[in-house]
């Protein structure tokens, strides 16, 4: 049997509108073919890729205001998650400790309650998508051992009011990580308060493989005081290294050259001419969306969220479009760099032409 090469071959962004995936940067790409036998689980053997990843976490921190960062180059932001779920449950005092989250917090936390057996309290977020401080400050008590903030919500694009969930967890004793996957390659060119410089936050997923522009899989896990990582310490006797603090053993050596890679070529002024572009491609889309009737909710980081027929979103898909919805049906355009102005005027044309 001959097989079929279309289905063996990459598939193109052309069409791509949903997704955070987008095309590495030409460095990016080039450093993770170098490092694709390295494994940075054992820095003790594979020195040179492990001084990358150090040098990675350092870069990190200063696109995230922290000055001395510790941390790791993650599979991605669900690892990241997971991680800082799994530091709180192992650091904290008390029996049953419970995790409060939004309700746009990403899927992977109820990955993280499931395996770590932790009890998840999910609050409904305000009616702009954010997480109400109020409404968590009800649901938190003696045994929160974390609360969940988001800077770059997966299905809005929203940033949490970040330094007012740092008071709440204050007044519990409890942690606080701010899951900024999304949008900690996008908001240092904003006003927003949303990381470690802002407030006193303990520990943050950031993802060189979304806006970064680094070969998946480079997520990034952040965390201000070294204490943190040793509390998911687990000894290894028969590496080279002594001990490991990441969730996975073997980890990619190409996605931490990748990060490393894209960092230092484009930090900061090519992350912040990528995020003017995508961002006034996000603003224009939106009001062309507007312009047709269409109720679209004001993006705040390039991502535009706007409601739209069943009927429509299954023409656009069979159309061949690659777009997903919201929870609350809403159809999700996600402006990464791939994304140009005649793509989404292709994709606009195909709205005028499939809507009833």
């Amino acid at each position: 049997m001959t097989p079929n090469r279309s289905h063996l071959e990459p598939q193109s962004f052309d069409r791509v509108l949903s997704s955070m995936c987008t095309e590495p940067a030409p460095a990016a790409r080039r450093a993770a073919m170098e490092f694709l036998g390295s494994n940075p689980g054992d820095p003790a053997t594979f020195q040179a890729v492990a001084a990358r990843e150090r040098e990675t976490v350092s870069m990190l921190g200063e696109l995230a205001g922290l000055a001395d960062p510790h941390g790791y180059v993650t599979a991605g932001g669900s690892e990241a998650n997971i991680q800082a779920v799994r530091a709180a449950r192992n650091r904290a005092t008390v029996a049953e400790p419970n995790v409060v989250a939004p309700t746009s917090a990403h899927f992977s936390l109820r990955k993280a309650a499931s395996l770590l057996d932790v009890e998840l309290r999910l609050v409904e977020t305000g009616p702009d998508h954010r997480a109400d401080p109020a409404a968590m400050a009800d649901a938190a008590d003696e045994r929160t051992a974390l609360v969940f903030g988001v800077a770059g919500s997966t299905e809005y694009g929203r940033v949490d009011p970040i330094p007012a969930l740092v008071d709440l967890a204050d007044s519990v004793d409890a942690m606080v990580h701010v899951d900024a996957a999304f949008g900690g390659f996008l908001l240092p060119f904003t006003d927003r308060e949303w990381h470690f410089g802002h407030a006193e936050i303990d520990t943050m997923t950031i993802d060189p493989h979304k806006a970064g522009r680094a070969a998946i899989p480079a997520g990034g896990f952040l965390v201000r005081d070294r204490s943190v990582l040793d509390a998911l310490s687990v000894e290894t006797p028969y590496l080279e290294s002594e001990s490991q603090v990441s969730l996975g053993g073997t980890r990619s050596g190409a996605g931490v050259a990748s990060a490393h890679a894209a960092l230092e070529t484009l930090w900061p002024d090519g992350y912040r001419a990528a995020f003017e572009r995508t961002m006034k491609l996000a603003r224009w889309l939106a009001t062309a969306l507007d312009s047709r009737g269409f109720t679209v909710a004001e993006p705040e980081l390039p991502l535009v969220a706007w409601e739209a027929s069943q009927s429509l979103f299954e023409r656009l898909r069979e159309a061949g479009w690659r777009i997903a919805r919201t929870q609350q049906g809403a159809i999700r355009i996600v402006v990464m760099p791939h994304v140009d102005r005649n793509m989404l005027e292709a994709f606009l044309a195909a709205v005028d032409r499939h809507r009833p």
